[in-house]
């Protein structure tokens, strides 16, 4: 790891007033959940997952929509937070950052104990009925996959949904809001443990003024960043936020 760099990142944190966070999968697989996009082992390496990961594929058999990803998702919902998710909690305490824009449907920032969350993509806390609209504790579905009676429904009788955004669905509203923050001022984004190939949140980058990534690999707008961080999101966000409290909180 890069010590210059991550001191170079302190110092970013230190004098920016509206900075944010932008989160991918590389956030959550150090929790256990796999990423999505790495050749050969990515969630969309899978034909049948892109072919049932759409509003159609839902309306058209939900029952084996959620045969195929419901077990991913009682995994996800018994996931824990990793040092990544902690730490930038901590950066919220700590007065740094404004809030955390995420693309993934775990819920482990919250877990983390971040209050600011914008999940774009939506999330597993609720499910919701496609007639009535009514929403609907997620363990409906753990009751129907073990009682073998998918899909879940509502009282009212409709089809219950997870509140996920699936391909050709609008983003979700948290995405509508966070604009509204973003176009205020955004100092510094931190982008992190995301590809940025997905639209329209790999636009987000557009409205910071500086950014910092965080990632494994590199993304399509390394050369625009500040700095460049290679590796894993938990063990190089605990070193800033280290430094971040060095910096802040001296003796």
């Amino acid at each position: 790891m890069d010590g210059k760099a991550v001191d170079r990142v302190v110092e970013l944190l230190s004098r920016a007033s509206q900075t944010y966070a932008l989160t991918g999968a590389g956030v959550s697989t150090e929790s256990g959940i796999p990423d999505f996009r790495s050749p050969g082992t990515g969630l969309w390496s899978n034909p049948e997952a892109c072919s049932l990961a759409t509003g159609e594929a839902f309306r058209r058999d939900p029952a084996r929509f959620y045969r195929f990803f419901l077990p991913l998702w009682r995994d996800y919902r018994r996931a824990q937070p990793n040092p990544a998710h902690l730490a930038l909690a901590e950066l919220e305490k700590l007065g740094r950052l404004r809030g955390i824009i995420t693309q993934n449907i775990d819920g482990l920032h919250r877990k983390a104990g971040s209050r600011v969350v914008w999940e774009v993509h939506g999330h597993l806390e609720h499910l919701i009925c496609t007639r009535c609209q009514r929403p609907a504790p997620f363990a409906l579905a753990d009751e129907a996959w073990e009682k073998g009676d998918l899909p879940p429904r509502c009282s009212c009788g409709g089809v219950l949904r997870p509140q996920v955004v699936l391909f050709g669905e609008p983003m979700a509203a948290d995405f509508h809001r966070v604009l509204v923050f973003l176009r205020q001022g955004c100092d510094l984004l931190l982008v992190i443990g995301s590809s940025l190939m997905v639209y329209p949140v790999a636009g987000l980058v557009d409205y910071a003024r500086q950014l910092v990534i965080i990632n494994q690999d590199p993304t399509p707008v390394d050369e625009r960043a500040t700095v460049v961080l290679r590796g894993r999101a938990g063990e190089i966000l605990p070193r800033i936020v280290s430094g971040l409290r060095a910096r802040l909180l001296p003796g």
